[in-house]
């Protein structure tokens, strides 16, 4: 195995190739200490995963998570009816070269959105496969663990209420986070979380592209007595890199993005633009982890900071446990707060004294329970083969 570039390079007795792909969509009550609010367009009466499972003539089996939430629909019609048969009896250990050949099969329907998010899933599912068949877990295939536990913080729900705002970050200070993300438009609500929390707490906002140039600069002038750790897209369009660039040059605080962004290529003109300080790229959006290396590599060229978007609670929340355990820098985790009914991964992802532990059994690490994983289905179970 060459470790370094994702490839498996067996003799023909070892060759290993996609025989099926199951998908399960599942739904699951959760609770974020308040009534639900929606926004970034998305209400949450749950939390879904597309859970998206790989078997080889090999024996063994993938796990991966496409994108998300209320487009888990589309994506799983996508990966049904086109990506999962294209990927059937093609080769599952020359990782790299193969996301390069889905890519450009694939680049008619989009480089963004629900086949791009499909593919991911088919992705992160061939990693947990090269990890499964090396014995190891997968940031020992991204170059070698440099921490076994990994720095969380707490991203929040979007409450609207100061006073909710308030006492749901001093609950996130009594569980050991040092770092507290809100998805707050008001000022009020960031001088409630800074006043709920003192002064030696980053507090970090993700407004998810709500204001022209012209009013992000104003917004990021009002929160500044708050003292942001970072303000998260504030532009509307998000491909508006040079707008970004703008607010970024004349902002006190630190500007993030990413989440929306369509793989390398979007990245690369964010760095170039001089548009964020800190990238966040989403390991279920952009193609999965192969192109998340690639996304890694850009940003150190760069000299930007990365710290994975990760909003869910599936096989994609454990590939991004893996990633930065094995950056060169000692980065954060995001950490949705949605205490979950059950959930078919356990305590795996849970945050304990502001910290996620890395699991340490081979490919993502861990395996889904399947009793959870049918008494939450939505739907049939989408089978590709």
């Amino acid at each position: 195995m060459r470790a370094e570039t994702g490839t498996i390079t067996p003799g023909e007795d070892e060759a290993m190739h996609i025989t099926a792909i199951r998908t399960h969509h599942v739904r699951i009550p959760f609770d974020m200490g308040a009534p639900k609010q929606e926004f970034a367009g998305l209400r949450f009466p749950s939390m879904d995963h597309l859970l998206v499972e790989v078997e080889t003539d090999a024996g063994i089996t993938g796990w991966g998570e496409g994108f998300g939430h209320s487009i888990i629909p589309a994506t799983k019609t996508a990966l049904e009816s086109y990506v999962g048969p294209w990927f059937i009896g093609k080769p599952a250990t020359d990782i790299a070269a193969l996301h390069r050949e889905a890519a450009q099969a694939f680049h008619i329907f989009g480089r963004n959105g629900p086949v791009v998010y499909a593919h991911s899933g088919v992705d992160i599912a061939l990693w947990d496969i090269a990890g499964k068949r090396a014995g190891l877990p997968l940031c020992e295939l991204l170059g070698g663990a440099r921490r076994s536990q990994v720095r969380a913080y707490a991203s929040l729900m979007r409450y609207a209420n100061p006073a909710t705002v308030g006492r749901v970050c001093a609950s996130m200070i009594e569980r050991g986070f040092t770092h507290i993300k809100l998805h707050e438009h008001s000022v009020e609500a960031v001088r409630a979380a800074r006043a709920a929390v003192g002064p030696g707490i980053a507090i970090m906002n993700d407004v998810n592209c709500p204001w022209s140039v012209a009013e992000a600069l104003d917004m990021e002038l009002a929160f500044r007595p708050h003292e942001l750790f970072w303000l998260e897209e504030p532009v509307w369009p998000p491909e508006d890199h040079a707008g970004l660039a703008r607010v970024r040059a004349r902002a006190a605080t630190q500007i993030a993005a990413g989440e929306n962004a369509a793989g390398l290529h979007d990245f690369v003109d964010m760095f170039q633009k001089g548009s964020i300080d800190i990238a966040q790229p989403s390991v279920t959006k952009i193609g999965g982890i192969t192109e998340m290396r690639k996304i890694v590599a850009a940003a150190e060229a760069h000299s930007v900071q990365l710290i994975p978007h990760c909003a869910y609670f599936g096989p994609g929340n454990l590939a991004s446990i893996h990633v930065v355990a094995s950056l060169a820098t000692d980065t954060l985790l995001e950490n949705i707060h949605a205490n979950l009914e059950a959930s078919p991964y356990g305590d795996a992802m849970l945050a304990a004294n502001g910290k996620v532990t890395v699991p340490t059994g081979p490919g993502l690490g861990v395996e889904p329970d399947m009793a959870i994983v049918e008494k939450y289905r939505h739907g049939s179970v989408g089978v590709i083969n």
